[in-house]
């Protein structure tokens, strides 16, 4: 049975051994390629209850929550394995080359409002992930810092 990463793990590696056996190696490799996709200059953490990787406080200055920005993530959920890029997510351009992309390849990209949902490694087109996500930590703090503040302008709660 399939069951989602223990979200109390101390450290990536627990979260991953967390995973359930059939999709643990999967998840792993998941982990691995982030690894190598994310820009440097994020640090790696198990801040929200998954892998993620975010903007250091010293690079975006304080936050309203008090916690760094995230800027990727992985989690092993109950039906899929969840991929979340913000920065796909904060600028319609970087949205549309990863949709055309996975279209290109024929691959349906299964893409909500936070998060991208696969069970497999090749249900992906990690170029466009790769694409989509090159942007250093200090542009992605400010835009993300923007962002919030439009749309506190605008009477959203973000």
């Amino acid at each position: 049975m399939q069951t989602a990463g223990d979200r109390n793990a101390a450290s990536v590696a627990d979260y991953i051994d967390s995973v359930d056996d059939k999709r643990r190696e999967t998840f792993r490799a998941v982990v691995e390629k982030m690894r190598a996709l994310v820009p440097d200059g994020y640090d790696e953490a198990m801040t929200w209850g998954f892998p993620t990787w975010e903007v250091p406080l010293e690079v975006s200055g304080p936050t309203y929550n008090k916690k760094p920005l995230m800027f990727a993530a992985v989690a092993a959920q109950k039906r899929h394995i969840g991929l979340y890029i913000m920065c796909a997510y904060m600028n319609e351009e970087r949205k549309a080359a990863l949709l055309d992309a996975h279209a290109k390849a024929g691959k349906k990209l299964d893409m909500g409002k936070s998060c991208i949902r696969f069970q497999q490694m090749d249900d992906i087109e990690w170029d466009a992930v790769a694409d989509a996500i090159d942007i250093g930590p200090e542009e992605f703090a400010e835009a993300a810092i923007a962002e919030r503040e439009a749309a506190l302008g605008k009477g959203k709660r973000a």
